[in-house]
């Protein structure tokens, strides 16, 4: 079950390869994040000292939050895979060109999780592509509907 998801990325980048990583949650994010309170639109992923962190995900706390917690809504938070797979895109990010940017966030038997994909920055030209293709693709679908009348 998807809970948000960044399209943006999609239009940015090409997505060459994805992988889903758990991510770690304070209980006052989990709650926000079950009441739908969740944006990674500008969200990016980083590595640093070998480990991999979500940045710039903004997680607006709960009105009803604890008294005695300091809800911090983009902090740093920890994303979670086997050692491998670190191991593999630390190997793919410092090739030039590639970066990791989240695609997804959804519910994995009943923990939170985030799609993350190796992508490579689209140039303008490509952009342009990618927008007449979508055009075209709703033109059709228009004069099909039209036709079938």
């Amino acid at each position: 079950m998807s809970i948000a998801q960044n399209k943006k990325a999609f239009f940015d980048y090409f997505i060459e390869d994805k992988y889903e990583a758990g991510i770690v949650l304070e209980g006052w994010e989990v709650k926000a994040i079950r009441d739908n309170r969740i944006n990674i639109k500008e969200a990016y992923v980083i590595i640093q000292r070998g480990e991999i962190y979500l940045i710039g995900c903004h997680v607006t706390p709960l009105g009803a939050a604890s008294t005695h917690v300091r809800p911090d809504a983009i902090r740093t938070r920890k994303l979670l895979l086997h050692n491998e797979e670190i191991i593999k895109l630390i190997a793919k990010v410092e090739r030039a060109g590639y970066t990791l940017v989240p695609l997804d966030m959804h519910f994995s038997k009943g923990r939170v999780k985030v799609q993350i994909g190796l992508a490579k920055g689209k140039k303008q030209h490509d952009k342009r592509d990618t927008e007449k293709e979508r055009d075209w693709e709703r033109e059709k679908g228009r004069i099909m509907r039209a036709h079938n009348k």
